[in-house]
């Protein structure tokens, strides 16, 4: 059962990114949009799907306008999956592209880090 819920997650997936690839008329849905993964439960009942959205500062209202939207999304991808019954779907935001960006942000101004990209000890100076 494991592996027919990580495809149905991966349908899930690529036909969600599809979905709001098309684009939708609420003005409050902005930015670059990307479903980064689907997690469903090994009853196939409930699918949980993780939104990133840049720039970030359209985060909130563009989750929000998903959100209001996720029935005829939902409908949407249930046509094109062609599943018996539809896992019921939530969004939620996916932190992870933030926290990827803060630890970029801090290494590139790391000042131990050299430009050649070597980091030199304190044991050099000492042979």
């Amino acid at each position: 059962m494991k592996r027919r819920a990580q495809q149905i997650a991966s349908n899930i997936q690529r036909e969600l990114q599809n979905r709001i690839a098309r684009g939708f008329n609420d003005p409050r849905i902005r930015g670059l949009i990307t479903i980064t993964k689907v997690e469903i439960t090994d009853d196939l009942k409930h699918a949980k799907a993780f939104v990133s959205v840049m720039p970030e500062d359209k985060a909130d209202l563009t989750m929000h306008g998903l959100k209001a939207a996720m029935g005829r999304i939902r409908k949407d991808v249930m046509e094109r999956i062609h599943l018996k019954e539809m896992p019921t779907l939530k969004l939620e935001y996916d932190h992870g592209m933030k926290e990827q960006q803060m630890i970029s942000e801090l290494l590139a101004s790391d000042p131990f880090r050299k430009g050649d990209g070597d980091v030199q000890s304190e044991s050099d100076g000492d042979a």
